[in-house]
């Protein structure tokens, strides 16, 4: 982003008939959270408070947009942080040089981020579209690149998302109309609330929040016959595409890898919690099921939120200090050495779900907006420990917008895009205690929807890029025009099988040397054909 030295105050939006690329969009940052007033003007909105100076400036533009918003907003301006469409980014100078008393920084938003959508009912850092929901921070569903997502695909009803946790309230307004109770199951607090808001509650609705795969469908069922998991198999006659399990046990069972066998082989996936008990108790020797069942996905915790460790610097009842949910970071806390901030820190296993070689990919959880509170008590509350049971639904729903975006999907291509196009978190040097142990790295439900729409498409080009991966066996298809692999590593056990109708070039940086447990196998098929068309929430899309 172009930096420059500005800032503002708040306000309100409205829609616009200009094209979004034809807009200039950016953020503003205040000295103050006070609001800006502005009146609507046929298609603009003008300014209509006492400051003459700042009139002076706004009404040289025409502006659409111009409202507060808490999206990458640093904790200093998380109330003075402003989203602004207007028809010249010669705004953003402007204002700066003109304005100072009101504006302290401000940044351009590049052409390649404006390809989002937004729910109307999508929180506090919602920018270009309204907020007719329950005013709360998703600010977890940007980390994860939910806009860029939704520009592709919202998801479809007829993509079901199995749950399989506590009772779902099928007549609370997030749900209704698109949700199925198969087998009853137990109040749990909510917990089948949370689980099925997460994954998929409605969006767009003008109600409450949005799940991540918000225009699929759920299907419920209980928990429990941990030996064949046949609660599980039976959703497969309502035609459910990915089943979210949040919660495991210890137990394994011959007969419950055969139903997760048959799940796979029918084209459905199975994602699960690999459990919240502290890594200081299991030191990564201890797996949970269904999570580490073969075929089958398992979803650890990371954090998400603040960039740096001093940004959240926190003191316990005993006076030591200690930082929270450091983005990037496997543990909530990090503790310092001789409770000195100057000093060396570590993250307190404590205070780390459970991890093991079996995890496959991470997703935020402390900081989640707590559904299951609201509907229950109608309070605001965020979830505060590092719980594998949310993280689950957010890969389950993101996996719901893959099949969405693309019905025909290999099941087995699913689990290699979701690690391709995750964040990789080895070069935090507090995460390396943890190694071999947390997956491939951080969901980035974006990339992954964006990954796929590259791939069946014929006119575009899909990466592989900025990873090392030492083992997984990797498996894609590829109909785009090019399938490029750059600064990239399969090493050592990693097997990595790619089938290209067009072209696959092999980019700067890229080191394919697996040993003898390892291969890469790279061919191209031009008689490779789609199966069936890719489904764009708006089909322009393909125009652009």
């Amino acid at each position: 982003m172009k930096k420059r030295m500005l800032y503002v105050s708040l306000f309100f939006v409205t829609f616009s008939v200009w094209a979004q690329q034809d807009l200039a969009w950016l953020y503003l940052r205040s000295k103050d959270s006070l609001s800006l007033p502005f009146e609507k003007e046929g298609d603009a909105i003008v300014y209509s408070g006492s400051d003459p100076v700042l009139k002076q400036v706004l009404d040289k533009y025409s502006i659409v947009q111009f409202k507060k918003t808490q999206r990458n907003a640093e904790k200093e301006y998380l109330y003075k942080t402003y989203f602004v469409r207007a028809n010249s980014e010669k705004i953003l100078d402007d204002l700066l040089e003109n304005a100072p008393h009101v504006f302290v920084s401000g940044d351009i938003i590049p052409e390649e981020d404006k390809k989002i959508y937004e729910p109307n009912d999508y929180g506090l850092t919602s920018t270009i579209g309204e907020n007719l929901g329950i005013q709360v921070n998703l600010d977890y569903l940007d980390f994860l690149g939910l806009p860029k997502a939704w520009y592709y695909t919202t998801g479809s009803k007829d993509i079901i998302i199995g749950i399989s946790d506590g009772a779902i309230d099928t007549t609370y307004t997030d749900f209704k109309g698109k949700t199925k109770v198969k087998k009853k199951s137990t109040i749990s607090s909510g917990h089948g609330y949370g689980v099925a808001g997460y994954a998929a509650a409605q969006g767009d609705n003008g109600f409450g929040t949005t799940g991540v795969c918000y225009d699929c469908g759920i299907v419920g069922t209980s928990v429990g016959d941990f030996i064949h998991l046949k609660q599980l198999e039976d959703l497969l006659k309502d035609n459910v595409k990915v089943i979210n399990c949040s919660w495991g046990s210890t137990l394994n069972h011959e007969s419950a890898q055969g139903a997760m066998n048959r799940i796979y082989n029918e084209g459905s996936l199975v994602i699960a919690a690999s459990h919240n008990i502290s890594f200081a108790k299991t030191k990564g020797n201890k797996p949970y099921y269904p999570a580490s069942y073969d075929n089958v996905i398992s979803v650890g915790t990371a954090m998400y939120k603040y960039q740096n460790v001093k940004d959240n610097i926190k003191i316990d009842k005993k006076g030591k200090y200690y930082a929270e949910n450091i983005r990037g970071y496997l543990g909530r806390t990090v503790g310092f050495k001789d409770n000195n901030l100057d000093n060396e820190f570590k993250i307190w296993p404590a205070s780390t779900a459970n991890l093991n070689p079996e995890v496959d990919i991470l997703a935020p959880s402390v900081g989640l907006f707590r559904l299951s509170r609201y509907v229950h008590k109608n309070s605001i509350e965020y979830i505060g420990n590092e719980a594998t049971s949310p993280a689950t639904p957010l890969v389950s729903g993101t996996v719901g917008l893959m099949f969405s975006l693309y019905p025909c999907l290999p099941v087995d291509e699913v689990e290699s895009i979701l690690k391709i196009t995750s964040w990789n978190i080895d070069h935090i040097e507090v995460n390396r205690p943890f190694k071999g142990m947390y997956g491939a790295g951080i969901l980035q439900t974006g990339d992954a929807v964006e990954m796929v729409y590259q791939l069946y498409n014929e006119n575009e080009t899909a990466y592989i890029k900025d990873q090392d991966f030492s083992r997984w066996n990797f498996k894609l298809t590829a109909l785009s025009k090019e399938l490029r692999i750059q600064d990239q590593k399969f090493r050592e056990g990693a097997t990595l099988k790619v089938k290209a109708k067009n072209k696959i070039v092999i980019g700067e940086n890229t080191h394919l040397k697996p040993n003898a447990e390892g291969s890469i196998r790279l061919t191209i098929d031009p008689s490779l054909q789609k199966e069936c068309e890719l489904q764009l929430r708006d089909p322009s899309i393909l125009e652009e």
